[in-house]
């Protein structure tokens, strides 16, 4: 497949979506907490608390949908600075009962509307990755579709990333970049290719830890192992001291980009 095809792919409104991975996973143990404490609870934000084996996980994914309707609910998963906040919030709370954060990441990008500018949309985001870098618990986050920009690395500033086979991580998306660089959004494919924005390319360049296979609905054997595998990480990642912890993460966005 070509990069835009791992595009294409990334965005089918077939794909699973993070509401789908937190049911597989966690099933009823998953308690949903809405709201930011400050304006609204964004739907494009879905958070809560659950139970992966035996360990308390606090998980947040960016959802879509699942059809038109659900999409239109979801902001097609573009948040709102609520939603960011209220990501934030939870993830405080996880770090106070030093519980584990999981994070689903499938967006286009944070929503760029007047309303979500007037609210702080750049503010919140900033903070999102301040605060996450010195968080004190351990964080990991996966991308299922679509990582589009600030409104993905807002969910990601994690010990460690994975991405599906089909998921696609990007500063833009190749239509934007193709309309910026060359005046001309049929250009996409080629943009793609450049934006090195694949799974393996950016498992390649260091920014990713893990590259999974892509599951799909009542994929149990896949989920099961999916569960083991986030639940090893955070077994390792529980028993680092936290401080320890947390300047490691930071060491890892340092080293990025560095010649090998």
């Amino acid at each position: 497949m070509s990069a835009y095809d791992k595009v294409m792919a990334a965005r089918d409104t077939g794909k699973l979506t993070s509401v789908d991975y937190i049911n597989a996973l966690f099933g009823d143990s998953f308690i949903e907490l809405h709201g930011d404490r400050g304006f609204a609870d964004d739907k494009a934000v879905v958070g809560g608390v659950g139970m992966l084996n035996n360990i308390p996980v606090t998980v947040i994914g960016l959802e879509k949908g699942r059809n038109t309707k659900e999409r239109m609910e979801r902001n097609f998963g573009a948040a709102h600075p609520e939603g960011y906040r209220k990501a934030l919030r939870l993830m405080k709370q996880a770090e106070k009962f030093h519980r584990p954060v999981l994070c689903f990441v499938d967006t286009s990008g944070a929503f760029c509307g007047i309303a979500a500018e007037e609210r702080g949309q750049g503010h919140a985001i900033a903070t999102n990755l301040m605060e996450m870098m010195a968080l004190k618990t351990p964080v990991l986050s996966v991308f299922i579709g679509e990582g589009g920009s600030g409104g993905a690395i807002a969910l990601a500033v994690a010990d460690e990333v994975w991405m599906m086979e089909n998921a696609v991580y990007s500063v833009i998306s190749p239509e934007g970049c193709a309309s910026i660089l060359w005046k001309d959004s049929s250009k996409a494919a080629e943009a793609a290719e450049c934006l090195k924005m694949t799974a393996k390319d950016l498992f390649d360049l260091g920014v990713v830890e893990r590259i999974l296979r892509e599951p799909v609905a009542g994929d149990q054997k896949m989920f099961e192992s999916l569960k083991l595998l986030i639940c090893r990480t955070f077994e390792k990642n529980l028993a680092v001291e936290p401080e320890r912890l947390a300047q490691l993460r930071y060491n890892r966005f340092r080293k990025i980009g560095q010649k090998k």
